[in-house]
């Protein structure tokens, strides 16, 4: 058995090195590198490291002191943390569906705008390019509690506008609403995969006597459910990492520390104060790897609930 083992491992090695003397071969490994030294440098080395700091009490300045698992410890005693946490977990439930639905619904919009929609398309994407900087202050210029334009707005009509800015209850919603201002990237995804359904399937769903609902519920969604997937990973991800928005408006200004409520303090929020505020490296990079693992739990628990609902062509069930 050995024997054959080491046969099978010679020929593999010896097919290796056979591909390796063709020129497209080397061509493509030529290609890939610098992505593999950037994916080396950038991403696998700053993790390793990052695990290993997260087991220190390393300053960033002074010599690094191994503290064994005091650090993981102190992510459940830190009532910081869970309150980052569920700021942030609450921040993703309510951005995920709504960025998901109202882009979903521009680009059916779109998809019946016939040759305007390329110009639209463009229209709705250009925000996504504007800084997360700029997306922040935006937020403190319209949600002002006194003088923002959404107040305003909202007393034309009669309703008395809430502090946006200031009451703990309306910061989070407040966040949301300014970071929809940038699903440009989402709605072109779902325009891309909505021409690709099949039309005879809308012509066999009005031969059926099928509603507009039933047609959209039967039909459009099961065959786009595999953008609706990737869509809700990717933006999961990326509301679990909120930062910028919400470091901008209420952590990056002079009267930052007016603020007597906690809404705000995301969870990424919170690991940066404890890296560079605080220079607690390690324990920040404890932070990091608790994120690492939520992150990696809920996507997961994703592919697993997708099983059921995700539809791909020539998928057998």
């Amino acid at each position: 058995m050995t024997t054959l083992l080491t046969g099978e491992r010679r020929d593999r090695v010896r097919r290796w090195r056979a591909s390796w003397r063709r020129r497209d071969t080397r061509a493509a490994y030529w290609f890939i590198s610098p992505w593999m030294f950037g994916f080396l440098a950038l991403t696998a080395g700053p993790m390793i490291a990052s695990f290993v700091l997260s087991f220190t009490n390393y300053d960033g300045i002074g010599p690094t002191h191994a503290v064994g698992m005091d650090n993981y410890r102190q992510l459940f005693e830190d009532p910081q943390v869970a309150t980052s946490l569920l700021n942030t977990l609450v921040f993703t439930a309510l951005r995920v569906p709504l960025s998901m639905a109202l882009a979903l619904a521009l680009a059916m919009l779109l998809l019946r705008v016939g040759k305007a929609a390329g110009f639209f398309r463009t229209v709705f994407y250009l925000p996504v390019m504007t800084p997360s900087v700029a997306v922040g202050i935006l937020f403190l210029l319209l949600f002002n509690g006194n003088m923002g334009l959404v107040n305003n707005v909202l007393g034309f009509f009669g309703i008395p506008g809430p502090s946006w800015t200031t009451d703990g209850s309306w910061v989070k919603p407040g966040l949301v609403l300014t970071t929809l201002w940038a699903l440009g990237s989402t709605v072109v995804i779902y325009l891309a995969a909505l021409r690709n359904v099949p039309q005879d399937l809308y012509e066999a769903a009005e031969l059926d006597g099928a509603s507009r609902w039933k047609a959209f519920r039967h039909v459009t969604l099961p065959q786009i459910s595999g953008a609706l997937f990737f869509t809700l990973i990717v933006n999961t991800i990326a509301s679990l990492q909120t930062f910028t928005e919400a470091y901008t408006a209420f952590f990056g200004t002079s009267n930052a520390q007016t603020y007597s409520h906690e809404a705000a303090l995301f969870y990424v929020v919170y690991l940066f104060q404890q890296a560079f505020q605080f220079m607690h490296m390690g324990y920040a990079s404890a932070l990091s790897w608790l994120l690492f693992a939520v992150i990696l739990v809920i996507t997961v628990i994703q592919a697993k609930v997708s099983k059921r609902f995700v539809y791909y062509e020539g998928d057998a069930r």
